[in-house]
């Protein structure tokens, strides 16, 4: 997949200069990858991505702290859900929940519902707006970089 050869070759080595902004996109539908990966990729950004929670969380965890701007994750997904992998990544990855957004196209189940409110992070209800993304995601990029600075 486009963008998946960086993070395999030696980009989750230390850096020191600002990168360009980069987002970890994790859904189980290909098609929706692949737009924001095109999307974003024509304004800038490093796009990586992974089809299940389980492959995302392996290569979340190799990552070196600062490494994504924004971790993008379907809530729900065959095999290892958006929440099990939140869930994993609080215990043993927490600096990487504030970099966390979530997409779903229910957001008025219950069980959803009270999860995204217990998690305190944002998410974008699908259909969306790829403009509507950059967006987002550029604020969230702004805040950890602002934080990761001082």
């Amino acid at each position: 997949m486009k963008g998946q050869s960086q993070g395999e070759h030696g980009a989750h080595s230390a850096h020191t200069k600002r990168h360009r902004s980069r987002l970890f996109v994790i859904d189980d539908e290909s098609s929706i990858r692949s737009a924001i990966n095109r999307f974003l990729t024509r304004r800038d950004w490093e796009v990586e991505e992974a089809e299940d929670g389980a492959k995302a969380l392996e290569r979340l965890l190799r990552s070196e702290p600062g490494f994504y701007d924004v971790v993008m994750c379907d809530l729900r997904m065959p095999n290892f859900s958006g929440v099990e992998l939140y869930r994993a990544l609080v215990t043993a990855r927490p600096d990487l929940i504030r970099r966390l957004v979530f997409s779903s196209g229910d957001v008025a189940s219950v069980e959803a519902s009270t999860f995204l409110s217990s998690s305190g992070r944002p998410v974008i209800e699908k259909p969306f707006e790829l403009a509507r993304l950059e967006e987002v995601f550029g604020g969230i990029r702004d805040e950890v970089r602002a934080v990761d600075a001082t």
